[in-house]
């Protein structure tokens, strides 16, 4: 994308973000009557609902036929590779697609490719996606947001970590260890935790989950380590195998803070904290936990102190922007991958103006 084209559509997004759904991208118009096809993760999300909400408010305002579908779940990995290679079959002017599994789309890109099919990725991307099967990736910079959560909760326990007279645990729940967004995510959190301790003197180790052990730029010595980041990933992507997962690591003597990479793991530690109650927003007497995303359950957990924080992506602005993608692509227009943000909220500024028309129910 040249870039006047990206400061113009970037500068439409972080409109969108801080605004909500009436500030757009006024110099995005269509010159067609396009149709898209846009696929998300789990169309029963209240994350994807709000991007669908984006979707729709600027294939109206644009005039072009933009139509939204999503498994039911975002481990419905085979339903969402079916669901594209319909989409493929209608031919339509551009696909959108927010990949469940990176690998598994592998062999649906090049057919799109093939057939001459322009494909945007949005929220998650495609690492080993055929060259030129892919013209834009619309993403926040996930391992970056891992780093967001991790700057967060460490800062908080800095401390309660510096005085503690044996190992302490960090739980990490994943969802999966499939997609390119949950991944990053996990491993940003793993990598600057054990990055920021590593500089006050301490020793880490990462347990669990192989993927994430196995990717981390240091697993460390469990047997020599002052932290033990205990990362958990359920066998199905659902609220309550995460409660299943959170609740092994909470109920552990040693456990002072937890992160959820996203809604789902979030809302699943809040689910088995409703058993337990030992979260809350005092180091010294709770176990802290930093969450990811927003919705109603999360919402709530953070404005009373049950959960320490989280970070919000912005799942409407993403939306928007993959429709104004695909018409500039349609246009005949450049385009290239845009980054957008991850931001860190609590009790304090989730009210503000930058942080709440991001916090959707």
């Amino acid at each position: 994308m040249k870039r006047k084209l990206l400061a113009a559509v970037m500068s439409a997004a972080m409109a969108v973000s801080a605004l909500g759904v009436g500030a757009l991208a006024e110099d995005v118009t269509a010159n067609g009557d396009y149709n898209f096809k846009i696929i998300v993760k789990s169309y029963q999300s209240s994350y994807w609902q709000a991007a669908v909400k984006g979707i729709d408010s600027e294939k109206e305002r644009l005039g072009v036929s933009a139509d939204s579908t999503g498994p039911n779940s975002e481990s419905d990995i085979a339903d969402q590779v079916n669901m594209l290679n319909s989409a493929i079959e209608e031919k339509p002017d551009g696909i959108g697609l927010a990949a469940c599994d990176q690998d598994a789309v592998l062999e649906s890109l090049q057919k799109a490719k093939d057939a001459g099919i322009p494909v945007v990725l949005f929220d998650s991307g495609v690492p080993n996606a055929p060259e030129g099967s892919v013209l834009s990736t619309i993403a926040t910079d996930n391992y970056a947001a891992g780093e967001t959560a991790a700057i967060n909760l460490y800062g908080a326990l800095k401390d309660k970590i510096a005085g503690a007279d044996g190992v302490v645990r960090i739980g990490e729940v994943n969802q999966e260890a499939t997609s390119e967004s949950i991944t990053s995510r996990g491993l940003g959190f793993i990598d600057k935790f054990a990055e920021l301790a590593s500089a006050d003197g301490k020793s880490v180790a990462v347990t669990g989950n192989e993927y994430y052990v196995n990717n981390a730029k240091d697993k460390g010595d469990e047997a020599a380590a002052d932290i033990i980041i205990d990362v958990a990933v359920p066998a199905q992507t659902t609220v309550e195998l995460c409660a299943t997962e959170a609740s092994n690591i909470l109920n552990k003597e040693d456990t002072i803070g937890i992160f959820g990479s996203n809604q789902v793991a979030a809302e699943g530690i809040l689910t088995a904290n409703d058993n337990l109650g030992v979260l809350g927003s005092d180091p010294a007497s709770t176990i802290l936990a930093a969450g990811f995303d927003a919705g109603s359950t999360i919402k709530a957990a953070v404005a009373d102190g049950t959960m320490f924080g989280a970070v919000t992506q912005s799942p409407l602005a993403m939306g928007i922007t993959t429709v104004d993608v695909l018409t500039r692509i349609a246009n005949g227009e450049e385009v290239a991958d845009m980054p957008t943000d991850g931001y860190w909220y609590n009790a304090d500024n989730m009210e503000s103006d930058e942080i709440a028309p991001n916090l959707y129910d």
